[in-house]
């Protein structure tokens, strides 16, 4: 795994599940049940949970990968925090 923390776009499909990612300008298109993942906010006392999903996403070009990645309290931004190659 490769630990990132970058910003990255997330589209949801009409499920509330992720459905593309772009990362590095490429577009991939989730490929599989995605995984829903929790984070703690580990900077204060009662920390909010804070949204993320794994799942894994295919480019056109048939590169493969797993993503991790993590919204803020309100499940607007997306980082992506880990790729499994």
């Amino acid at each position: 795994m490769t630990m990132v923390s970058e910003s990255v776009a997330v589209w949801f499909g009409a499920d509330a599940r992720p459905a593309r990612l772009v990362w590095n300008g490429r577009r991939y298109r989730v490929t599989d049940d995605p995984t829903p993942l929790e984070f703690e906010l580990s900077l204060i006392t009662h920390p909010p949970l804070l949204p993320g999903w794994r799942f894994q996403g295919t480019a056109d070009d048939g590169d493969t990968r797993v993503f991790d990645v993590q919204g803020d309290v309100a499940g607007q931004r997306w980082r992506l925090i880990g790729v499994y190659s």
